[in-house]
């Protein structure tokens, strides 16, 4: 049984009344305020409050305002004028129950009307949208017909103008040709002419231009002996010169990648649904590498476990795994695979410089997601002292120290591609 509210206040003005409903420490959340025309109630477990308007309010223009430990409510006054009284006196149970259901039943009218209007307002709305949509792609479709037009259009003009083009080309090259043919003619006349014209002295200038040769011919040298001259290079795999490497530890490393390719083991139950030219870590990596990508770490680790499991001596693998786990927040497996692949990128020579900076960079990134601050600063400055001018890397190896000076940095996500 609730119990009812009698400390309520109310004053009023022509247009309106203001009712002040004391809360007494009820959440304001918990207060259900319910109104129509000519009736009110107010509840808030356990209190209740019901007002049985003397006169007609506007419910639809009133106003409830609910907090500091009261309720405020402006109820709009359907006529301007002063009333006598808040509340019917003296009325029937029979009369304020009527009264109440009537209320409800307005109010469930009112309810499925509002629920009708919205409806139609909907689909008034859904209408609209529609023609308006079918409207813009007609005009897109107008737009693409009148651009499809404009083209033939343009492409007929230019083909008449090739042919026009090519018609004053042929007529050109006729008008060359028959000149040609006029020139050759007039040539092949005037040497006929010459011919008859040289016959006569033709014995007399013969003997003496061979006298002319024999006076003015000079010895030749003897020829060069021929011979091969040979050019030896010494081989070299990596790109710098020879005086600036460190020979063994680059054949080690050479000897390292020439194991991992040959130690290839194919018996791994869990590829049986693999085809056989999948069966490769190389094919398993750049899978992993196009699933990481997409975002779909978890299925990009699967495909890098499967390729270790093939080959258990490339580095890249493990680094591109790392750098799934720390997406995935999975720290100390990135701290592990960022480990082992280090190891397996000693020797440290300039082919392996760049994998290994990334290692450093996300082992580091690992070790100050677990707020080990000092071993990844020290990560950060191992990948700096490969690579000093990443302007990335230095800017969150800064943010790193001054963390540890005292002062938080922002969030560390450096990007590392794979």
């Amino acid at each position: 049984m609730p119990l009812l509210v009698k400390d309520y206040s109310w004053t009023q003005t022509p247009s309106s009344i203001c009712l002040t409903i004391p809360l007494k420490g009820t959440n304001p959340r918990k207060v259900d305020v319910f109104a129509t025309d000519e009736y009110l109630k107010v509840h808030f477990p356990p209190f209740l409050l019901e007002v049985f308007f003397s006169e007609a309010i506007d419910d639809d223009t009133s106003v409830a305002k609910i907090g500091n430990g009261v309720a405020v409510l402006t109820l709009r006054k359907k006529e301007d004028r002063m009333w006598e009284q808040l509340t019917i006196n003296d009325a029937d149970k029979k009369i304020l129950k009527s009264i109440r259901e009537r209320a409800v039943l307005k109010a469930q009218e009112k309810s499925a009307a509002d629920s009708t209007a919205r409806a139609e307002k909907k689909q008034q709305e859904n209408k609209y949208t529609l023609e308006k949509m079918m409207k813009i792609e007609e005009e897109q479709r107008n737009n693409i017909e009148k651009l499809k037009a404009d083209e033939r259009e343009r492409a007929t003009a230019e083909l008449e103008a090739w042919k026009l083009q090519q018609k004053r080309e042929a007529e050109k090259e006729d008008a060359r040709r028959n000149r040609q043919k006029q020139t050759q003619e007039q040539k092949t006349q005037l040497n006929h002419t010459s011919q008859l014209s040289s016959t006569k002295n033709a014995g007399t200038v013969k003997y003496q231009r061979k006298d002319s040769d024999k006076k003015n011919r000079t010895p030749l040298p003897a020829p060069r002996s021929s011979c091969t001259i040979k050019i030896q290079f010494t081989p070299r795999v990596f790109p710098t010169a020879l005086r600036e490497s460190r020979v063994p530890e680059e054949e080690e490393w050479l000897k390292k990648q020439a194991d991992v390719r040959r130690q290839t083991n194919t018996d791994v139950s869990e590829l049986n649904d693999l085809k056989e030219d999948e069966r490769n870590p190389d094919w398993l990596k750049e899978k992993g590498n196009k699933l990481f990508v997409t975002g779909n770490y978890l299925a990009a680790v699967n495909a890098y476990n499967l390729a270790i499991q093939l080959n258990r001596k490339i580095p890249a693998l493990y680094l591109n795994r790392a750098a799934c786990h720390l997406k995935l927040k999975n720290l100390h497996k990135a701290i592990e695979d960022s480990s082992q692949a280090l190891d397996l990128l000693l020797p440290a020579v300039a082919d392996n410089a760049d994998a290994r900076m990334k290692a450093y960079v996300r082992r580091g990134t690992a070790f100050c997601e677990l707020q080990l601050y000092a071993e990844g600063l020290q990560d950060y400055d191992a990948a700096l002292k490969i690579d000093p001018y990443n302007q990335t890397v230095l800017s969150d190896a800064e943010k790193i120290r001054q963390f540890i000076q005292g002062s938080m940095p922002d969030h560390l996500d450096p990007e590392k591609k794979m």
